[in-house]
């Protein structure tokens, strides 16, 4: 549904984006992660047709977003990160108001807005005025607001930005709701839990540059696999459990062997073949109820795929 080819942008003598390719398919949650200036709010302008490339594509529907981007908005619905509201106007009147904007027939006005104010759970505050919302509601106003045209595709700017735990629950459970009604969404956070919990994809961007991309178990398992294995014992004891991390403590390329809840979980580094280790421990009578490498978290990816490379750091030091 979306399909970003070698996209680049700059801004004066700042390279916003390097070459950012990424896709995303018809009715996925796509999480879009990156730290603050890495690309995220450019690359997602683009998308929206606010801010033209230097150079690349992207499409949205097939739609090619620099050639056609009156047809790109009739597929959109974008929330950015700082958005405005008239506070005089009524819940009501402001989707009403937005409805003509994206050429909703009159007749249907009314009721699209009380439609979307029931599906954002705001049904019980149609005439109260903007300006006497809460932030949360307030984004829940603007998130019916990139509704009205009943656009496949959601861009989304930092949605959650600035809410409460209990918002930022609702928000998240609106934009599940809205996967399951056919849309496909694109979703920028600092919070990565809770991106962890709703995408089912993941984008990240680091200065610029994709460096990872894909469903969210992939890219998660192909970042941090191999890093740490976890192997699992057939009644396991003490006895059983040093055995085997004295089987495996010495091998070549691990850094570590340590017992975690009644399992052995082994440290190796990144190009170890962790399917010789298995044979070993096969070969060498130990056995084996599981073996499987260790999964973390979207926040130790992130960190991970956004370190400093070695001469950067050095840069950094002075050295």
């Amino acid at each position: 549904m979306i399909e970003v080819e070698a996209l680049h942008k700059r801004f004066g003598g700042q390279v916003a984006l390097d070459e950012v390719h990424f896709s995303v398919p018809r009715g996925e949650i796509f999480g879009f992660v990156g730290p603050n200036g890495a690309g995220k709010t450019t690359t997602i302008r683009i998308l929206a047709t606010l801010t033209a490339p230097d150079a690349g594509t992207a499409t949205i529907g097939g739609v090619p977003v620099a050639d056609d981007p009156y047809g790109v908005r009739e597929l959109i619905g974008y929330m950015p990160d700082f958005f405005g509201v008239y506070d005089r106007l009524t819940a009501l009147e402001y989707l009403e108001f937005y409805a003509a904007c994206h050429a909703v027939p009159h007749r249907r006005r009314r009721s699209v807005a009380l439609e979307l104010l029931e599906l954002v759970d705001l049904g019980e505050r149609i005439n109260d005025q903007v300006d006497t919302l809460s932030r949360g509601m307030k984004q829940r106003l603007c998130l019916a607001r990139a509704l009205v045209h009943d656009p496949l595709v959601l861009l989304l700017d930092e949605p959650a930005s600035g809410l409460d735990p209990r918002a930022r629950i609702e928000m998240r459970e609106l934009i599940r709701e809205l996967r399951r009604m056919g849309k496909t969404i694109l979703v920028s956070s600092h919070i990565l839990p809770e991106l962890e919990e709703l995408c089912t994809w993941v984008g990240f961007i680091d200065r610029g540059r994709m460096v990872a991309a894909g469903p969210m178990s992939d890219v998660r398992n192909r970042v941090l696999a191999g890093r740490r294995l976890r192997v699992e014992l057939v009644d396991a004891d003490d006895v059983k459990l040093y055995a085997a991390r004295d089987q495996v403590a010495d091998r070549a390329g691990v850094i570590e062997a340590e017992l975690v809840e009644g399992c052995l979980e082994i440290a190796v580094e990144d190009d170890f073949a962790d399917q010789d280790l298995l044979l070993d421990l096969v070969q060498a009578g130990v056995a084996v109820r599981s073996f499987a490498p260790v999964t973390g978290d979207l926040a130790e990816a992130f960190m991970r795929l956004t370190a400093p490379a070695p001469e950067e750091k050095a840069e950094e030091a002075g050295e």
